[in-house]
C-alpha cells in the first residue's frame, strides 16, 4: 500500500519525514497535542495560531503556544494584519528556533476574520502579499502559506494568491478545500484544489476532510498535492497522523497507542505540566471530552459531569482511569459524528 504520501519531502532546506501532516488546529495543536502527534510518526505538526502582535507585545500565552519543546521539526503558525507585526514575529519565531513559519490565511473564525486576520485577507490580495512579502524578507527560515479556495463561491482566487505568494517568496502552500463563508459544512472540495497545483511549482497541502489512508490517497489523487494534513479528525485521536502514514507504509494500526488508559492519563498530566494545574485542567476538558465520544459508550451522566466540571487533579486522572482501562482505541475508535 505504499504511496508517495510515505516519501520524505522538502520544504527548502528542511527534509520532511513523510507527507502526512497535522494541522494547526486553535486551542488544539498545543505542545503536549503536537509531541504526541510527533511521536506517533506525523510527518510535520504546526503549532496552534500565534497573533504576531500579542507575540511582538510579549504576550505569555503567545509565548507559550509557539514553544518547540524536544520537537525534532519546528513550524510555528503566525496570523495577523499588519505587515510590521507579522515580520517582527516571524524574526522572534526564527529565533526562538523555528525551523519553517507559517502564515495563516485561512482561519474561518468570526473574532479572527472580524479583526480582518485569517481568511478575511483572502478578500485585498494586495494587502495580504505586504503581510507575506514582511515575513519572508524578515527571515532566513522557509516560509509557508495556509489558505482557503476564496472568501466565498463568488471569490475562488487561491490560485491566484497561491501563485502570487510563490513569487514572493513562499516554500510551500496548503489549501483547505471550502470557502470561508463555508467554515466547515459540506464536504471539502478536494477536486477545486487541483487550480492551485496548476500554478506553483513549490510543494502543495491539501486539507478538508481527511482521516483514513483511503482519505489521503483520493485526495491527493484528486488535488494533484504532495502532501495531506489532517486537523479535525484528530480530535480524540492525537496519533491519527502517525497512524495513517504508518498504514501506508503497510504498518496497520502501528502508531495507535496499546494502552489507551495510559495515554490519555499521560496526556492530561502532560497539560498540566505545560499550563499550570489549573490552567491545564480547564484546557484538557475539551481533550478529555473527544477521548470519551471517540472511545467510549455508555458512560453515566453523572461520571461525565464529574470529569468534565472537576476541579481537583486527582480526582479526574482516577476518573480517566476507571472510564478508558482495558479499552482499545483501535477496536474502539468511533467518528465523533458517529459518537455524538
Amino acid at each position: 500500500m505504499m504511496t508517495t504520501a510515505t516519501l520524505p519531502l522538502k520544504i527548502g532546506p528542511v527534509e520532511i519525514r513523510n507527507r502526512v501532516f497535522l494541522a494547526p488546529m486553535s486551542g488544539i495543536s498545543d505542545l503536549p497535542f503536537r509531541r504526541r502527534a510527533w511521536e506517533a510518526g506525523a510527518g510535520l505538526v504546526v503549532s496552534e495560531m500565534v497573533a504576531s502582535a500579542e507575540l511582538c507585545n510579549h504576550h505569555s500565552e503567545s509565548r507559550k503556544r509557539m514553544e518547540r519543546g524536544d520537537l525534532q521539526t519546528h513550524v510555528v503558525q503566525l496570523a495577523g494584519r499588519e505587515a510590521h507585526w507579522m515580520g517582527e514575529a516571524a524574526k522572534i519565531a526564527e529565533g526562538e528556533g523555528a525551523d519553517i513559519v507559517d502564515i495563516n490565511m485561512g482561519c474561518p473564525a468570526k473574532k479572527v476574520t472580524g479583526g480582518y486576520s485569517g481568511s478575511a485577507l483572502m478578500r485585498d490580495l494586495d494587502h495580504a502579499l505586504t503581510l507575506i512579502e514582511a515575513t519572508v524578507q524578515a527571515v532566513k527560515v522557509p516560509v509557508t502559506l495556509k489558505m482557503r479556495l476564496g472568501w466565498d463561491h463568488n471569490s475562488i482566487n487561491a490560485p491566484e494568491l497561491a501563485r502570487r505568494a510563490v513569487d514572493a517568496g513562499v516554500q510551500m502552500i496548503t489549501v483547505h478545500g471550502r470557502t470561508r463563508c463555508q467554515f466547515y459544512t459540506g464536504h471539502a472540495d478536494w477536486d477545486a484544489i487541483r487550480a492551485v497545483r496548476e500554478v506553483i511549482s513549490v510543494p502543495l497541502v491539501a486539507n478538508g476532510d481527511v482521516g483514513s489512508a483511503a482519505d489521503v490517497q483520493e485526495i491527493m489523487r484528486r488535488s494533484g498535492a504532495d502532501a495531506v494534513m489532517i486537523g479535525r479528525a484528530a480530535y480524540g485521536q492525537p496519533w491519527l497522523a502517525g497512524q495513517v502514514a504508518s498504514e501506508l507504509n503497510g504498518l496497520p494500526h502501528g502508531a495507535a497507542p496499546l494502552n489507551l488508559s495510559d495515554y490519555i492519563l499521560a496526556h492530561y498530566h502532560a497539560m498540566l505540566e505545560h499550563y499550570g494545574e489549573k490552567t491545564g485542567i480547564r484546557h484538557a476538558r475539551k481533550h478529555l471530552g473527544w477521548y470519551m465520544e471517540r472511545h467510549t459508550s455508555n458512560v453515566p451522566d453523572t461520571v461525565k459531569k464529574a470529569l468534565m466540571t472537576s476541579g481537583n487533579a486527582q480526582e479526574v486522572s482516577d476518573i480517566l482511569t476507571d472510564i478508558f482501562t482495558g479499552l482499545s482505541p483501535v477496536a474502539g475508535t468511533k467518528s465523533l459524528k458517529d459518537a455524538a
